[in-house]
């Protein structure tokens, strides 16, 4: 296996770990009854329960991308040491990135993100 499909697996465990985070939030703020109807009235989710939701639906926007890159650049053989770093790069950021949001951080997240912009933009300019 590529080992950029390696950390394609590893972002993706990231993903499933981020739901579990912001479904155990929401659970105890508004608990399980309420999550298990129709979410007809559900209340905004605060605090860091709100930031775990808005940091895992980032990341499935994110994901979607670095997903797209990966296998691009897999199936078209132009994996090398840049396309390995910048899937490390993504991933690292992303994780950093999830913890700095639930934390509540603002511009370091914002900084942590840009540097997991410039892993999928490195694998975008290798597979050109």
């Amino acid at each position: 296996m590529k080992p950029e499909l390696m950390w394609l697996l590893w972002a993706v465990a990231l993903t499933f770990g981020q739901m579990l985070v912001a479904v155990s939030g929401a659970t105890l703020q508004v608990g399980l009854p309420l999550l298990a109807g129709n979410r007809d009235a559900i209340p905004a989710f605060g605090g860091w329960v709100g930031r775990a939701y808005r940091a895992h639906h980032n990341m499935l926007e994110s994901l979607v991308l670095f997903a797209a890159l990966v296998l691009i650049a897999v199936v078209t053989n132009k994996t090398n040491a840049t396309t390995l770093f910048a899937a490390q790069l993504f991933f690292w950021a992303r994780l950093a990135y999830a913890v700095i949001y639930i934390l509540g951080i603002p511009w370091l997240r914002t900084a942590v993100w840009l540097f997991s912009v410039v892993g999928l933009a490195l694998i975008f300019w290798q597979v050109l």
